[in-house]
């Protein structure tokens, strides 16, 4: 990893739509920076509650519960700082006021002052969700927003300032879920080897109980990526080409 060996003044920030995100799509990432001394930080936009597999769940609000319950071990197994669920829809990101979950987001970015920032593709990752769409959508722009003053400038009050976070990338990956509706993934610029997390980062998912049905599905797609999750630079706020990384810290500067 570039000869680092820590980053303890680094900070991580992951932008998801549904519990189990953070561990499926994000886990081993999550994991190798929290062992690299790097602060990290999971905002999940919805609790779940509309998910085809319920668990015991009666109602969509015990469902949504349980799932942010589950999410609380699955971050405590991944080591991850902060991990917070907002009170949004589940499935039905796309009928959100997207200024008003922007600027949400874009608080969040501003207080946890990410060096590098985590989402979905607009294609809405392996599975197409609309969800996952709409919250790449929402983490990019409070990507950007985040470091304008003239964006929601009634939030920079106090310690609270405008923040450039210094690299958008998206979740990719260089195969497709067999049986699902096409998808167009972003080609990959990092690949980051996850092999020594891997069984923990499976365990994280399976710390989502409620959603036990997808564990032999997610477990067999998750062993056949040779132990590496892949990503898309989407944005960096250093200009100039894009190098293949080994490490979405490379180049980041310290504050």
């Amino acid at each position: 990893m570039a000869n680092q060996l820590s980053y303890p003044s680094r900070r991580l920030m992951c932008i998801t739509a549904h519990p189990d995100d953070e561990a499926g799509g994000f886990g081993g990432s999550l994991l190798k920076y929290s062992a690299l001394g790097v602060k990290t930080c999971v905002i999940c936009l919805t609790s779940g509650q509309a998910a085809t597999h319920r668990g015991l769940a009666k109602s969509d609000h015990e469902l949504g519960d349980v799932r942010r319950e589950e999410f609380a071990g699955a971050c405590s197994i991944l080591k991850v700082s902060e991990g917070k669920v907002l009170d949004y829809p589940d499935g039905q990101l796309y009928r959100q006021d997207l200024y008003r979950v922007v600027c949400d987001l874009t608080q969040h970015v501003r207080r946890f002052r990410p060096h590098v920032l985590l989402s979905f593709g607009p294609e809405g990752g392996l599975t197409g969700h609309p969800d996952h769409s709409m919250a790449s959508v929402f983490a990019a722009l409070a990507f950007h927003w985040a470091g304008r003053d003239n964006r929601y400038p009634d939030q920079l009050v106090g310690e609270v300032k405008s923040h450039r976070t210094q690299k958008l990338y998206f979740a990719t990956a260089d195969f497709a879920i067999p049986g699902r509706p096409p998808i167009t993934m972003p080609p990959a610029t990092a690949v980051i080897d996850i092999s020594a997390f891997l069984e923990t980062k499976i365990a994280a998912f399976k710390a989502h109980t409620s959603q036990s049905p997808l564990w032999p599905l997610f477990e067999k797609n998750v062993r056949g990526r040779g132990g590496v999750e892949m990503y898309h630079l989407a944005a960096s706020i250093k200009y100039g080409m894009v190098n293949s990384e080994l490490d979405l810290f490379e180049g980041v500067d310290a504050e």
